[in-house]
């Protein structure tokens, strides 16, 4: 059926092979941004730290996740636990440092009420005057956490969602099956490279970006001269299962496609020379090569800012020789460049009246559909 649009012209149905997308104001209303943070980022399991950068007791590192910020402390007991950085005196900040390590306990710098690497009260000011206080009850209250990939995740909400359901899920979805992931040891993988990119756009158009390939052939020419069938605009996501070939010339996953290094030692024969791209909801995304594993955690601070911080993981024996891993850290970090420049090109766009209702998404973007479903869905039950 077709309709007089304002000019008096025919204005006919849009075909079925466009679908609408989220309207503008979800990429740059504040209140949507506050309802995603009340929502998904604090109600989801959320990829904080890397085990491995806390690897003694007391070393601690801060997170935000949606509107708090979560303290992460490997314990005397080895255990890594996750609180809310608030002390339970004045709300002050317990860590204000990014990273650090501190000797036995961690102190509010305010007024000293100082807490134990497990969380609880240990010492305040005049602390017998205080009357019989209870130290687990005024300790630092605990985020629910769990360790898989050699990163610890965390969720705010009381009651978090399956883990098992939610993120191991997410892989098993993509990859068919959770033992492909496992096939990479990713948590025993040494750290090659670590890279933080401020991005001036809003969290829904990176995760957007990176599921899809119909812009492959026109900002990543290094990405399709190493996996040409992304030429043809169709993501590694867009099967289950799938993996993109090397082109045939092509010896790793390299910038110039020279080879890499030997394949990681569990790997089956058909996941070598193959890349597997994974999106785990909310703000995670794992890449799959053969001799290494790429890592992009996403921290939203604002409607339109994001941090996004790339590991670029490899064999222990690769790092411990010397192993030169620059061509395979280049080559992502071209493509985290290029999507990322197209990403804050986008951003302004959205505040356009062209994108009031939205856009529309092509076949080969489909499923990005079901991501944005997944915000609504989301969005609607908080």
């Amino acid at each position: 059926m077709t309709a007089l649009d304002e000019t008096g012209r025919t204005d006919p149905a849009p075909p079925d092979t466009l679908v609408a997308t989220l309207a503008g104001a979800a990429y740059t209303d504040p209140a949507a941004f506050t309802r995603e943070q009340e929502s998904i980022l604090e109600r989801r399991w959320m990829c904080a730290v890397r085990s491995a950068d806390l690897d003694a007791p007391g070393r601690f590192a801060t997170v935000d996740i949606g509107r708090e910020s979560v303290l992460v402390v490997r314990g005397r007991d080895g255990a890594l636990r996750a609180f809310l950085n608030s002390c339970r005196h004045r709300g002050a900040l317990i860590c204000t440092e990014a990273q650090g390590a501190v000797r036995r306990n961690l102190q509010c710098p305010y007024h000293a009420w100082t807490y134990g690497l497990d969380g609880a009260l240990v010492a305040a000011p005049n602390l017998s005057s205080l009357g019989d206080i209870d130290r687990t009850r005024y300790g630092l209250i605990g985020v629910a956490s769990r360790e898989w990939l050699g990163y610890l995740w965390v969720c705010l909400a009381d009651e978090p969602p399956s883990f098992t359901e939610t993120v191991i899920g997410a892989v098993t979805t993509r990859l068919g099956s959770p033992e492909q992931i496992d096939r990479y040891g990713v948590a025993d993988l040494a750290m090659a490279h670590r890279e933080t990119y401020e991005v001036a756009a809003n969290w829904k158009l990176i995760v957007e970006n990176f599921m899809e390939c119909y812009h492959c052939a026109t900002i990543h020419p290094e990405l399709t001269e190493v996996l040409p069938e992304f030429a043809d605009g169709l993501a590694a996501q867009y099967y289950v299962g799938h993996g993109a070939e090397f082109g045939s010339e092509i010896e790793g996953f390299t910038v110039d496609g020279s080879s890499g290094f030997a394949p990681l030692p569990d790997l089956t024969a058909d996941q070598d020379r193959r890349y597997y791209a994974i999106t785990i909801n909310p703000t995670v995304f794992v890449n799959l090569v053969p001799d290494h594993v790429i890592v992009h955690r996403m921290f939203p601070t604002a409607v339109d800012r994001t941090v996004v911080v790339c590991d670029w993981l490899y064999h222990p024996d690769v790092i411990a020789s010397g192993g030169d891993t620059r061509g395979g850290v280049e080559l992502f970090h071209r493509v985290n460049v290029q999507d990322f420049d197209a990403c804050e090109r986008t951003q302004p766009g959205m505040s356009s009246r062209a994108y009031a209702s939205g856009g529309v998404l092509v076949p080969a973007e489909h499923h990005i559909a079901q991501f944005h479903d997944w915000i609504n869905e989301m969005c609607a039950d908080g």
